[in-house]
């Protein structure tokens, strides 16, 4: 082999090497895909949805309410869940009456199907959430493992947000 052949090789290689550095990076880092498993978040999202996540925000502890976040549930079986933010840090999350209630107001949620009854999961209804987490709810409430039973949701815990649908095609949305 010649010397020109060699050095050609070698920066294809250093190339390469660097492109995989940065996707690694930027997968880990930046933005993720999530597959959506399950019927907690329908209407909004249903099973075997495909997303984009961005990773940034919580890795910067820039979580804000409505963001739809991916999460380690810290179960048995390692899963992650997709549900919705309703509260930050310091903010009081009340159940009454079959709706939310956040800081003493009533949540607009036009996101929820019309037949859709918020129950808490206890006898507990009010929550206040704790610094360095966040108090989420699934959109189809009566069928949605959320905040009511795993409790406040550490940041640190959060994989990411969903800022894109990208499948199925005919549902393309951005949130």
């Amino acid at each position: 082999m010649n010397n020109k052949l060699i050095k050609e090789i070698k920066d294809y290689m250093i190339s390469i090497t660097v492109a995989l550095v940065i996707a690694l990076l930027f997968h880990t880092y930046v933005f993720a895909r999530a597959t959506v498993q399950g019927p907690s978040m329908q209407p909004t999202l249903h099973n075997n949805d495909i997303l984009f996540l961005e990773k940034i925000s919580t890795e910067t502890s820039n979580v804000k309410r409505g963001q739809i976040v991916v999460f380690d549930s810290k179960d048995e079986n390692g899963d992650y869940y997709i549900k919705r933010v309703i509260g930050i840090a310091g903010d009081t999350v009340e159940i009454k009456n079959g709706h939310v209630y956040l800081n003493g107001s009533m949540l607009n949620e036009s996101y929820l199907s019309s037949n859709n009854i918020t129950e808490p999961s206890t006898d507990e209804s009010k929550y206040i959430v704790p610094d360095g987490c966040v108090f989420v709810l699934g959109d189809n409430r009566t069928n949605s493992k959320d905040s009511r039973v795993l409790g406040p949701i550490k940041i640190k815990d959060l994989k990411g947000h969903a800022v894109v649908r990208v499948f199925p095609f005919n549902k393309a949305t951005v949130f």
